[in-house]
């Protein structure tokens, strides 16, 4: 079964194409595009489409959406999922937090994973034994560099580095700042999963999210998920529901 996907997050919106754990097409831009999702749906014919928003519009895509296909599910973090959910907020929840739990369950048949991912904000999430139990929300790598420019008087705009290897201490102001940020999340990244793994010696730790290709070769046994792991789980949340007529 192939079925569109449209993610819209806080940076931009990712409309992709899914035949089970497979993308067989991703458009990212900037707000959702309904001539890309006319095109994807001349060509693809999909099933079904699940939209999910961190900018609340989740609804207004969703309207556009059923006007080339007929099953929409707008996913938030209270629907049915399959996977438990513990969370005392449920409503303040962003379902892509959820969706990347549910993709590692899919993805790798686990139910005990450590999972951050690394976008506008870093999230660390606990899924065990196969609930979603929480977690914490941090300042993404952009973020942490844009604050130190707008909350000084005279450090200088510093954009996110390509490479993932530095060293320790920086020679210049831009140096710097660069440095401390990234050797800052690594630390930041590394104090979770010594805790976490010391906890629970059996862990999965997976890494999503743009900056995560930065950092996941620095964490021992890390599996990097890319950004594919939200639209799996979106993905599966979708058939789920429609499997049990709730579309």
């Amino acid at each position: 079964m192939v079925n569109i996907i449209v993610d819209e997050g806080n940076t931009c919106c990712k409309i992709a194409v899914m035949s089970g754990v497979d993308v067989l097409f991703e458009a990212v831009d900037g707000s959702f595009d309904e001539a890309t999702l006319r095109g994807v749906v001349v060509r693809y014919a999909p099933a079904m489409a699940a939209v999910s928003s961190t900018r609340g519009g989740g609804d207004a895509i969703a309207a556009a959406v059923r006007r080339y296909v007929e099953r929409v599910m707008v996913v938030t973090a209270q629907s049915p999922m399959p996977i438990g959910v513990e969370y005392d907020t449920p409503q303040t929840l962003g379902v892509d937090r959820v969706a990347a739990a549910v993709g590692v369950r899919q993805l790798y048949d686990c139910d005990d994973a450590l999972i951050i991912d690394m976008g506008s904000a870093i999230t660390f999430d606990l899924m065990e034994g196969g609930v979603f139990r929480g977690g914490n929300i941090s300042a993404g790598v952009a973020m942490r560099l844009r604050a130190l420019h707008d909350y000084t008087a005279a450090l200088p705009i510093v954009e996110v580095p390509e490479r993932a290897e530095f060293e320790l201490l920086g020679c210049s102001t831009c140096e710097a700042m660069e440095r401390g940020v990234m050797q800052g999340v690594l630390y930041e990244i590394e104090g979770y999963v010594e805790r976490f793994s010391a906890e629970k010696p059996k862990i999965r730790i997976i890494f999503c999210g743009g900056d995560a290709k930065r950092f996941v070769n620095r964490i021992k046994n890390a599996i990097f998920a890319g950004r594919n792991l939200v639209y799996v789980g979106l993905n599966t949340i979708l058939e789920y529901n429609a499997a049990r007529s709730n579309i």
